[in-house]
């Protein structure tokens, strides 16, 4: 079980403390489940009065909510990323395999780094090249000359297909399919004709992926997905996107294809963002937005009507579906005032 003496941990997170540093750590949970042993942290002044009643050994907090608190604390700048790191120190997640598994199957023409771990069932076809230190979960499936750089990590059931190249020390989770054609069709006569796509998905460095997210391979050109970019699960990024660097996208985002995000953007959960449209660097879309033109000016963006009691919903819903009969009865008005006036 994990413990440490508050003392160290916080010369750990460069933290100045206050009370007693002998008190053994052994666990981090939240403000109002916390227990005798288990550190908190506070984020949010909002919930500055919870740490009367608060339960843990000893709460991260800043400077300014350190009267407030009637236990041992430690003060840092920023709480929350100050929780991120305690969370990596404490993080129960099992290593990662150590050893490639009998039942792998592996092409004799694939290429493999050092320390290179297999799961039980993988596949790694034909010419696909592994770096040092990469892990390749139990299940998955590696396809011809795919790439996948060094300390790159691929939980269960992942699939790569083809010649998609993955950077260095990328973490996917499992059931998220990348390479996998796009939705290209032509149609003749009322029958689809399938575009084979042809191109493939390039991912940057230090990008981590959710479970049961998909990627598609690009038309023509490639779908690329920048350094640093984190992306929840259950997504779908459609051909040809383009994703800039230290982007964040929530769960459950849509993106048609031919989209183009720049860097340091957020996009809120359940959006949808139209294709063949361009959205400029540090664009925040609050969730369940709906994003249908280009943006080209930094900002938070928002759309959609948000939850009402059902009987004040139906009655906005009535005049957004008169909103044109509304214009032209005000420009109407408009006119005639002005007609008036003159």
């Amino acid at each position: 079980m994990f413990s440490i003496r508050l003392a160290d941990l916080a010369q750990q997170l460069n933290a100045q403390l206050h009370g007693d540093g002998e008190l053994v750590i052994i666990g981090i949970s939240s403000m109002h489940s916390a227990q005798t042993g288990q550190i908190t942290f506070l984020s949010n002044n909002r919930y500055q009065e919870k740490l009367a009643s608060c339960q843990a050994s000893a709460v991260v907090l800043t400077e300014a909510d350190l009267p407030h608190c009637r236990s041992a604390a430690l003060v840092v700048k920023n709480p929350y990323l100050t929780y991120a790191y305690m969370a990596q120190l404490m993080d129960t997640t099992p290593l990662p395999l150590q050893e490639i598994a009998p039942s792998a199957v592996i092409s004799s023409t694939a290429t493999l780094g050092q320390h290179v771990a297999i799961g039980p069932n993988a596949v790694i076809e034909q010419g696909a090249v592994l770096g040092d230190h990469v892990v390749i979960g139990p299940g998955c499936f590696i396809g011809k000359c795919a790439r996948i750089g060094a300390g790159t990590r691929l939980w269960a059931n992942v699939t790569i297909y083809h010649e998609v190249e993955i950077g260095q020390h990328c973490l996917i989770q499992s059931g998220t399919v990348i390479g996998a054609d796009g939705f290209g069709y032509a149609n003749e006569h009322g029958n689809w004709i399938k575009i084979p796509q042809l191109g493939t998905v390039i991912i940057g460095d230090r990008v981590e992926i959710g479970a049961c997210t998909t990627i598609d391979r690009g038309a023509l050109d490639n779908t690329l997905i920048g350094n640093g970019v984190i992306i929840d699960n259950q997504c779908q990024i459609a051909h040809n996107v383009v994703i800039g660097d230290n982007t964040a996208v929530a769960g459950g985002v849509i993106m048609a294809g031919s989209l183009k995000i720049g860097r340091y953007c957020q996009i809120g959960g359940a959006s949808v963002l139209n294709g063949h449209i361009e959205i400029t660097d540090k664009v925040v879309v609050t969730g369940m937005g709906m994003v249908m033109r280009p943006i080209t000016e930094p900002g938070v963006y928002s759309s959609g009507i948000p939850l009402q009691p059902n009987k004040v919903w139906r009655k906005t819903t009535a005049l957004v579906m008169n909103i044109d009969d509304i214009s032209k009865r005000l420009k109407a008005i408009e006119q005639k005032v002005e007609k008036e006036d003159t």
